[in-house]
């Protein structure tokens, strides 16, 4: 179980209890659906879907409407025209805790109701300082740290979402070559429902008291005992080693050749010098601001779900 942070103000339900507020909410989804949404290292079936994300889907509808409603009302009282404006989710967590594959699931289920079928889904890699950068900075194995990310430009972006901007504009990162592709951008048009996924979205450092998770309307924290996720980072490296290292641009490609034994050793220490440090320094710290916390187990199904009161 996790260590939750002012319990007092959170509503705890257990898998069963949570999975009872699922109500009537249809399964919107198949098996081979969850294949393709799915991280390299994770097997999540109809039965986690069921019980764990169409109860959350219910709730963040209702949220989404209420919230819809409420843009109206001011209108109404201003005697204005209401732009369209996204309802931002903000998804934060570790590295490996799966909030990639979580955050999938959770756009492709929120896009299949009436009411906000425009569901769309960007990673805060994208707003990650370019390799050059870092490298003159001095900062290059902290890639993933508060200081690795370009804040201000992320700021904006969420501005321009939350002004309603016709567009906002987004930066692409790629993981095989582990660097901003500066030929590439995302173009993001008024979607219903906009999910910022990554790793510092709960973070309160940064310029002038203004943070990402100001523009968020709803935000979910995915935790786990540090030991799991660990274990889970190494069985991930491993699986990279034998896929995504053996591409010829791979950033990685000089650990495709590691024995096991290597390969093992290799992922602790990156683990313990780098993303084990960012975890407790910088990510643990800002599960108590999130909305909802997910608690995962060592099988990596989740085991409890702590909602904030209102």
């Amino acid at each position: 179980m996790i260590n939750l942070p002012n319990s007092d103000r959170y509503l705890s339900f257990d898998r069963t209890e949570w999975a009872d507020l699922r109500a009537a909410t249809p399964l919107t989804i198949r098996e081979r659906d969850l294949l393709e949404l799915q991280g390299i290292n994770e097997s999540i079936d109809l039965d986690e879907v069921a019980a764990i994300y169409l109860p959350l889907t219910r709730l963040l509808n209702l949220y989404v409407s209420a919230t819809q409603n409420l843009h109206k009302v001011s209108a109404t009282f201003l005697g204005a025209m209401a732009p369209k404006v996204p309802y931002v989710i903000g998804i934060a967590g570790s590295v490996a805790v799966g909030k990639s594959t979580f955050a999938r699931i959770l756009q492709a289920l929120l896009a299949r109701w009436p009411e906000h079928p425009r569901v769309d889904l960007i990673t805060t890699d994208g707003f990650l300082f370019p390799n050059a950068v870092l490298e003159d900075r001095g900062i290059m194995n902290r890639k993933g740290f508060p200081e690795s990310y370009d804040t201000k430009n992320l700021l904006q972006f969420l501005r321009d979402l939350k002004s309603g901007s016709p567009t906002a504009v987004a930066p692409v990162y790629s993981h095989v070559v582990y660097d901003i592709v500066e030929s590439e951008q995302v173009v993001v048009s008024q979607p219903d429902i906009l999910i910022l996924e990554g790793l510092n979205v709960l973070q309160v450092g940064s310029e002038a008291n203004e943070f990402v998770s100001d523009y968020f309307d709803f935000s979910i924290y995915i935790d786990a005992e540090e030991s799991d996720i660990q274990q889970w980072y190494v069985e991930r490296f491993q699986k990279l080693r034998e896929t995504v290292f053996q591409d010829p641009d791979s950033f990685f490609q000089h650990y495709a050749h590691l024995t096991d034994e290597q390969a093992v050793e290799m992922a602790v220490g990156i683990w313990r010098e780098i993303n084990g440090k960012n975890l407790v320094e910088n990510i643990e710290p800002t599960k108590s601001r999130a909305s909802l916390i997910v608690d995962k187990g060592a099988d990596h199904r989740v085991a409890s779900v702590h909602l904030r009161r209102l």
